[in-house]
């Protein structure tokens, strides 16, 4: 498995396009919108600035790209293709595949957060205690798991000419109505209490609690966690139904 591993690396690493996508892009996102909006002013009902509010959003926004675009299009297009069905001849697992292409895109995934933050701290002056660029860092790596499950889920789902409609479908559907591109404050209600328990709002819930120096969400939580274990859960069955269609 950690050979496979490295080999996923490699292969996202050579990937100009996709690094640009998501390492690149969430910054320049970043820059656009705190501009837009004034760095310094204040996010209602948050208490928080708009460069450190965007910043969250951004971060997070950069590594649903890494994982979910990377996983899905990458394990259509190996299943098309035939590597999939050689690699159930080795000694490798089923899990070890699914778990593996969890991990790769778990560590691609770390210098989108990285950059959006540096491009914050240096650009705009985002200023946070040591601690909470600490914490940020990891929460929003941890919570990167959750969309990369999604994308080995969707990557066995659909078809290589299919994958990427759907995937950006889903992509876009789930940035913006869980408030990654805009604050979920400005919906109207009835759009709010289908946000909250969106996957992406309490993945970005994550790192604002964080940054007001509160402990995250009980629900924001265990809304990340079902969501995980759905997606994980239906990828380990696609891919058992796609072992026996081989």
């Amino acid at each position: 498995m950690k050979s496979l591993i490295r080999l996923e690396l490699a292969r996202s690493l050579r990937n100009r396009k996709f690094l640009f996508f998501s390492v690149i892009y969430p910054s320049v996102i970043f820059l656009l919108a705190s501009n837009q909006n004034g760095t310094h002013g204040k996010i209602d009902g948050t208490g928080l600035t708009v460069g450190a509010y965007v910043m969250v959003s951004m971060a997070s926004f950069g590594a649903l790209t890494a994982v979910l675009m990377g996983n899905s299009e990458r394990i259509a297009k190996e299943r098309e293709s035939g590597w999939v069905r050689q690699l159930r001849l080795t000694t490798l697992p089923g899990r070890g595949y699914v778990l593996a292409k969890t991990a790769s895109a778990a560590v691609v995934s770390l210098p989108s957060i990285v950059v959006v933050f540096l491009v914050a701290a240096a650009v705009k002056d985002v200023r946070l205690n040591a601690w909470q660029w600490l914490a940020l860092t990891g929460a929003i790596w941890a919570g990167s798991l959750v969309f990369a499950a999604l994308g080995v889920a969707i990557g066995y789902l659909a078809s290589g000419d299919a994958v990427r409609p759907l995937t950006m479908i889903i992509y876009f559907g789930l940035s913006i109505l869980g408030g990654l591109w805009f604050p979920s404050s400005s919906f109207p209600t009835w759009l709010q209490n289908i946000a909250k328990w969106l996957p992406t709002h309490a993945y970005a819930a994550l790192g604002r609690a964080i940054e007001q120096s509160q402990a995250p969400h009980t629900q924001d939580i265990a809304v990340l966690a079902v969501y995980f274990l759905l997606f994980a859960g239906g990828a380990a069955w696609l891919y058992r139904k796609d072992t026996l269609k081989a």
